[in-house]
């Protein structure tokens, strides 16, 4: 779509949502509104609650305590015809959008900006969509010959009628320590470890609450590794960063709450270690086909030293303690840099993409 050029970019951020990470998202907006360049760019914060409704102008410190604009001007986000994608349109010339996990991270808000013809930062629908659901993201990473932990999914449907039966069949083909997962959820939210038959139960239940799917993971005792992804056709790795939770795992308490985690940047790896891990990461990034940015997970298995990727975060936390900016810090890019590098880049494919042919006539034999 031709808009006109002002002399500085609109950057809209969108934040908040009505995923389980809401507050997470706020805390994300906070640190790329400070550091975006407002040299170059104009940002215009657009909060989201978790209602569905949307707040042009507010920014993250008052939805934090909710003095949002006035219910005379809240705008429906789910009235497609109505002022929110007009506005959208006619505002933004690029659309950061900073929410993490459902509503937002899943593929449906970049849907929308993919509808609306905006361009936007990260990746695009399906790979958005892929990373998001563990179960079709493990099968993906199998399909490509990229190693993964052994692992079950189980349905709501499953749980509701027959859990003993269910349990059952999930000793006989995992090992404990066993790890329960939502299928479609992020920072960790409603995962649980589970050393007996007692807490497999009790985990399996407290995924159930946030999806209608869970996978189950085999549990190793593993060394966690993040690396950051940056870059389109030619995507690059940071450094490798190692955490070491003090709790039994990094959930989301340890992530966002405790902040008694220990980051290692770089993480003590020998040079091989290192670079295997950065080829897996790409590796996994370009099987979602994902652009722009990610974090990739990978276990290290701490018995053998095999690698495993565990998932892809497609719009990973950008808070003060999160690994995405500091990844790419240690590896020379700052945070303001990074925010910039990131908006480019996602110009860049809207550029490339506004090159198709969006539509076919066919032929009519006269």
């Amino acid at each position: 779509m031709d808009r006109q050029v002002t002399e500085k970019l609109r950057v809209v951020i969108l934040f908040g949502g009505r995923s389980g990470e809401h507050d997470v998202s706020l805390a994300s907006a906070t640190s790329v509104l400070n550091a975006l360049d407002v040299n170059r760019f104009a940002p215009l914060p657009v909060y989201l609650d978790q209602h569905g409704n949307w707040f042009p102008g507010t920014s993250p410190s008052d939805a934090a305590r909710g003095d949002t604009v006035s219910s005379d001007s809240t705008i429906a986000a789910c009235d497609l015809l109505n002022d929110p994608f007009r506005w959208l349109q006619n505002q933004a010339d690029v659309v950061f959008p900073v929410l993490h996990g459902t509503y937002g991270e899943d593929g449906t808000m970049q849907g929308l900006l993919e509808i609306l013809g905006l361009p936007y930062v990260g990746p695009g629908v399906a790979a958005s969509a892929v990373a998001m659901d563990k179960a079709i993201f493990k099968q993906l990473m199998e399909a490509h010959g990229l190693p993964v932990l052994p692992w079950q999914l189980v349905t709501a449907k499953q749980l509701d009628a027959e859990v003993d039966q269910v349990i059952d069949q999930l000793e006989a083909k995992l090992a404990y320590p066993l790890f329960t997962k939502p299928a479609n959820l992020g920072s960790s939210v409603g995962i649980s470890r589970c050393e007996d038959r007692s807490d497999l139960l009790a985990g399996l239940k407290e995924a159930r609450r946030y999806d209608l799917r869970v996978v189950v993971e085999q549990g190793i005792r593993p060394r966690e590794l993040e690396i950051a992804i940056l870059g389109n056709d030619d995507p690059q790795a940071s450094v490798v960063g190692e955490i070491r939770p003090q709790r039994s795992f990094y959930d989301y308490t340890a992530k966002y709450l405790s902040g008694d985690s220990e980051l290692l940047i770089p993480a003590p790896l020998d040079a091989r270690t290192a670079r295997d891990s950065q080829e897996l990461a790409i590796a996994a990034f370009r099987a979602i086909d994902g652009v722009g940015m990610g974090r990739v997970d990978l276990f290290l298995d701490a018995t053998d030293d095999r690698l495993y990727v565990n998932e892809i975060n497609t719009i990973p936390g950008f808070t003060e303690i999160s690994m995405f900016p500091k990844l790419w810090n240690a590896s020379g890019i700052g945070y303001r840099e990074l925010v910039t590098q990131l908006i480019d880049l996602g110009l860049e494919r809207a550029r490339q993409t506004q090159t198709l042919t969006r539509t076919y006539r066919a032929l009519v034999a006269e």
